[in-house]
Order: structure tokens, then C-alpha cells, then sequence
């Protein structure tokens, strides 16, 4: 295993490899608490005013509860693909990547702060009691209908299917995986009443924006470059 993954990156598992995963994971250590702290203050404070979100197509949309395991699943597929990137030192996949999550959350973290919003999607009483159900109920308890806009899991999900088109370490086959399983996700957003369709196409709207940014400009080039520059010389 250790000989497979010394091939596969190029240079020996040492402490300086260590060194540069840790070192490289410090733009995570630092954003992920920032964004818990700020994420858990907008669901624990109580506005004074909501806007409400909803469509006509939302009502038409039915509830099926076996798409809870889709949207149970973007934990693993939003943050695995990330470390994937950093183990495998890809790094303009890994800071493209990063880059890309981690400025629509905090666009997502700055509307729900001045613009605070709620939907009322989530039925009253779920339709069926199942081990499905059980775990939608799980989410309704834990997570507010509050904030919801645009939608994380959404836009998440669409800059982890870039991500994954753009390296050079994920071949056609993942590349497909990846996609069903993004596609899926999406979808559940809708199927288990927690996301408005306005939140997918505002948060798709932002995942083409923000792509065009980061994988069309020369914007993120020279940092990445610079970065990958920078890991040469400490390894050599």
C-alpha cells in the first residue's frame, strides 16, 4: 500500500511529506471552524423578519423519501473528493477546488446574514413511516428550514463535478461516478422538501459564475502555479 501510493504521488512517505499535507490543509483548518461558528450563530439567532422562498413548481415536486440517501451522501463526496486531491498532491485541482467551495459559502453565509429567508416546504407529517422517513426526520430536527438559500448542497455538489472534470489523477470512469452521484444529490434537495427549486437555480446560477471565474481566467494560474512551485522546492 505504501509503495503503491509512493508511486502514485512521486515521492517517498516521509516526514516531509507530512510536513506539506499539514501545510497544505491549513486554508481547510482555518475556514472550516469560521464557517461552523458563523453557520451555527445564523441557526441558533432568531430574525426579527423572513423572507419566504417558494415556486409553483415546488408543489409539484412529490416527496420521496429515498432520496435522503443522495443528500446524506454529499458529506462524503464534497469533502472525500477534496482530500483526494490534497493526498494526491493535484494541487491546482485541490485550490481551484477549495477556492471555488469555500467563496460560495461564504456568499451563501453573507445572503443568509443580511438577508435571512426560510421556506415551508416540509410536510406537516411525512406520508410514511420507514427506516427513509426516519432518517429525513433527522435532518428536519437537526437542521432548521432557515437560510437555505442559495443552496449549498446544490452548489457544492456542482463544483465537485467540476473539480473532478478538470483533474488529471480522475479518469472517464470516475469522472461518471461523479457526476451521478452530484446529479443525484441535487435532485434529493427537492424530493425531501428541503431546498426550494429557486435555490437550485440560484445556486447553479452561482456555480457557472464562479466557474467561469476560477477555471476560464487566468485568476487562480499564477497562485496555483506558485503553489506547485513552492511544494518542488521543499521536497527537492
Amino acid at each position: 500500500m505504501k509503495k503503491k501510493y509512493e508511486n502514485w504521488i512521486g515521492r517517498a512517505v516521509d516526514k516531509s511529506l507530512v510536513r506539506d499535507l499539514l501545510w497544505l490543509s491549513i486554508p481547510i483548518l482555518i475556514y472550516a471552524p469560521i464557517y461552523m461558528i458563523w453557520f451555527i450563530f445564523l441557526e441558533k439567532h432568531t430574525f426579527s423578519h423572513y423572507s419566504v422562498i417558494h415556486t409553483a413548481i415546488d408543489d409539484m415536486i412529490p416527496f420521496q423519501e429515498i432520496f435522503v440517501i443522495p443528500y446524506y451522501t454529499w458529506f462524503l463526496y464534497v469533502s472525500v473528493t477534496l482530500l483526494f486531491f490534497l493526498l494526491s498532491l493535484d494541487l491546482e485541482s485541490y485550490y481551484k477546488n477549495f477556492i471555488f467551495l469555500a467563496t460560495g459559502m461564504t456568499v451563501f453565509l453573507v445572503i443568509s446574514t443580511l438577508f435571512p429567508n426560510m421556506h415551508m416546504l416540509r410536510p406537516a407529517v411525512l406520508p410514511r413511516d420507514n427506516f427513509f422517513t426516519g432518517l429525513v426526520q433527522i435532518i428536519y430536527n437537526h437542521d432548521t428550514a432557515a437560510n437555505l438559500w442559495p443552496s449549498i448542497h446544490v452548489y457544492n455538489s456542482v463544483g465537485t463535478m467540476i473539480a473532478v472534470h478538470h483533474s488529471k489523477k480522475i479518469g472517464r470512469v470516475g469522472e461518471i461516478i461523479s457526476d451521478l452521484i452530484g446529479i443525484s444529490i441535487i435532485l434529493s434537495t427537492m424530493f425531501i422538501k428541503q431546498h426550494s427549486v429557486y435555490d437550485v437555480v440560484t445556486a447553479l446560477i452561482m456555480a457557472i459564475v464562479l466557474y467561469i471565474m476560477f477555471y476560464h481566467t487566468s485568476m487562480l494560474e499564477n497562485f496555483c502555479r506558485g503553489q506547485e512551485e513552492k511544494l518542488a522546492l521543499r521536497y527537492n
